[in-house]
């Protein structure tokens, strides 16, 4: 299968809900590299894993609304809006847009270098996601 196909399969299987979906998406020597508004952070498989974990408790829902998915070889650029619906609330909100560059190893998640900014009334207005 295609790297775009797996991630594209990734970004619309049941994460809130399911987290035996890491272990089949993530590479074990994963490693994720998030520029978010809160500044830098690493995250190894287990901290993948134990991230998810903490998704699973607060969403019931997590979607993927994707305006950009590239594929060069082994490498699949994603540009998305990631929406949710929690379990306080079943309305969807918009959580942050995000920019990843995802690259793959043995058809998983190797390594992800991604970069996120939250949803606010000027990005919603403008209208570009």
């Amino acid at each position: 299968m295609s790297a775009k196909k797996i991630i594209t399969e990734f970004f619309n299987s049941d994460l809130a809900n399911d987290i035996s979906l890491i272990e089949k998406y993530y590479h074990k020597d994963s490693e994720v590299h998030w520029n978010s508004s809160k500044g830098y952070q690493f995250r190894d498989f287990n901290g993948t894993l134990n991230f998810f974990k903490g998704v699973t408790e607060s969403y019931n829902n997590l979607r993927f609304d994707l305006s950009h998915l590239l594929e060069d070889k082994n490498t699949v650029v994603a540009r998305y809006t990631l929406c949710a619906t929690t379990i306080e609330s079943s309305d969807e909100i918009p959580l942050a847009y995000y920019v990843s560059i995802i690259e793959m190893k043995d058809d998983k998640i190797f390594r992800v270098y991604e970069m996120s900014q939250p949803v606010d009334s000027d990005t919603l207005e403008s209208n570009s996601f």
